[in-house]
């Protein structure tokens, strides 16, 4: 456990390295560079966590690399939310509408995600004793947990008219 603390740490530090790299810098290069270093990162804290046999591993990796690509389309669905919210926030040009049209892309998101996790449970199932499968989907949670608190501490409250009197 306090291994898994530790890499889990060293993969949000990265993480909170890439957020500020990403607000530095628009060299696309770099962000990608950063990007690459926290999949690689977390893709070790599953593999220090996960005690595979190698018969286990040989059919838990190829799921795991095509939920990470499932993953990352997701990711970039939120960050074009964030996009879209931080463009609107900045230039004080966020409308009712537009607050309506972010809310019902995150919640299409978040229900996505989750349809997501069931279909690679599925197939996890299929593969791996029950524990594993919960195993990984805790790990992946806890993970997603760290990630998501650090987006949510980056994003202000939108204003509100009744805020601004």
């Amino acid at each position: 456990m306090k291994r898994f603390v530790s890499v889990l740490l060293c993969v949000f530090c990265a993480f909170a390295s890439f957020t500020a790299v990403a607000a530095a810098t628009a060299d696309e290069t770099n962000m990608q560079i950063m990007l690459d270093k926290v999949k690689a990162d977390k893709k070790l804290v599953v593999a220090a966590n996960m005690n595979l046999s190698d018969k286990e591993a040989a059919a838990f990796w190829p799921i795991y690399d095509e939920y990470q690509k499932d993953l990352t389309a997701l990711n970039q669905r939120i960050a074009t939310a964030v996009k879209t919210y931080a463009a609107g926030y900045n230039n004080e040009s966020l409308t009712d509408a537009d607050a309506n049209k972010l809310v019902a892309d995150v919640l299409a998101i978040d229900s996505d995600e989750v349809a997501m996790r069931k279909k690679y449970a599925d197939k996890l199932q299929k593969v791996l004793p029950g524990k594993q499968v919960m195993r990984y989907l805790q790990i992946e949670s806890k993970i997603r947990a760290a990630t998501r608190y650090q987006l949510a501490d980056g994003i202000p409250l939108v204003i509100t008219d009744t805020a601004e009197e």
